[in-house]
């Protein structure tokens, strides 16, 4: 392991230990560890497209809508082979939440997600990817 050593000006240290603090983290060191991977993953997510990555894609949607739930549950069968895993949950009596664990390269998940979220009666769509590259 190496040891780096980096200046910041007053305010943005205090910033940094208030961050660290509502985080939960020990120590500085792996407050920034974690914070430079989320931005090396990031920045590869974006960059490479065809590497793999998992995927967590959740949206709320008017079961309500005509033949809407027939439709997500045929784009899931269709991609059978990014859909891991479905949960579905009732949050009212004409809302649903649907979350989708995907796996797949970044621009087959991503094109899938933005697929389901474009859907008619599908609200709140986000879609959390995590590439499956090494960031050390």
């Amino acid at each position: 392991m190496q040891r780096l050593t980096i200046s910041m000006d007053d305010q943005l240290a205090q910033d940094f230990d208030e961050l660290m603090a509502r985080k939960g983290y020990a120590n500085r060191s792996e407050a920034f560890r974690d914070m430079l991977r989320r931005e090396l993953g990031e920045m590869t997510r974006k960059t490479d497209q065809e590497g793999e990555c998992v995927a967590v894609l959740s949206y709320v949607y008017d079961h309500h809508e005509r033949q809407l739930s027939s439709r997500l549950a045929e784009m899931q069968h269709d991609h059978h082979d990014l859909t891991v895993s479905t949960m579905h949950t009732h949050l009212s009596h004409e809302e649903c939440v649907e979350t989708v664990i995907l796996r797949g390269t970044a621009a087959l998940v991503e094109r899938f997600a933005e697929s389901v979220m474009a859907q008619t009666g599908v609200r709140h769509g986000q879609l959390n990817l995590i590439p499956l590259s090494p960031v050390v």
